[in-house]
């Protein structure tokens, strides 16, 4: 399914890499008080630094794909994130630089998974939407296919991989919305309704009050 939405961002005219985490990844994050080079910069030796320097943080957008295990990320996205903090920590030199380049991206979720049952995702999904929300990112959404072994996804009669290469494709210009009490928006979701009674009780539920 990742390859599959990588080829969607291609089709749209975007330049999409695709980075294995197992491989730039050597060590999880350590305590950067006594991992830190006298420089302030991350002692750890592996390929992370590169890739996040340079591919991560000048990237419009991020898609994390990962199978669920034990409810769960798999442990190398999981260190992907946690390894950011070496760059976003005060002790960091250039952290304000990464601050500022980590936000504003629109973000996506592949999953695979053995079981079906409606909230096994549920964990995964809320962790990437809050991290979205913490760097004022916007999520766009999540494709999740069912599967037992290597390939198996393909096979799901709920066309996952089909699903993955569109969300690709409408990855930057796919509707996203995340509200706050106080989001100035509009009454309408998708534009003026040709069925007046329904917009205007889609307007009566807008207001304070309504039951």
């Amino acid at each position: 399914m990742a390859r599959a939405i990588a080829e969607g961002l291609a089709e749209a005219g975007n330049r999409p890499d695709f980075i294995y985490a197992d491989d730039i990844l050597g060590s999880f994050l350590r305590d950067c008080r006594a991992c830190r080079k006298p420089d302030g910069c991350c002692a750890i030796s592996d390929g992370f630094r590169s890739v996040f320097l340079e591919k991560f943080l000048p990237a419009q957008g991020f898609v994390a794909a990962t199978p669920i295990y034990w409810y769960g990320m798999s442990s190398q996205l999981k260190a992907f994130f946690d390894r950011m903090f070496c760059y976003v920590a005060a002790s960091y030199p250039d952290s304000p630089s990464v601050v500022a380049s980590m936000m504003g991206k629109r973000i996506g979720l592949a999953l695979s998974s053995e079981e079906t049952f409606p909230t096994v995702s549920a964990g995964i999904v809320h962790q990437v939407q809050e991290y979205a929300r913490y760097t004022r990112s916007t999520f766009v959404g999540h494709v999740h296919g069912y599967g037992n072994s290597r390939g198996e996804v393909c096979r799901d009669p709920a066309a996952p991989v089909a699903r993955a290469r569109q969300f690709g494709r409408d990855f930057f210009t796919a509707h996203a919305t995340d509200y706050q009490i106080d989001t100035p928006r509009s009454g309408r979701v998708w534009g003026a309704l040709e069925d007046s009674g329904a917009g205007d009780l889609h307007e009566e539920f807008k207001k304070p009050g309504a039951d």
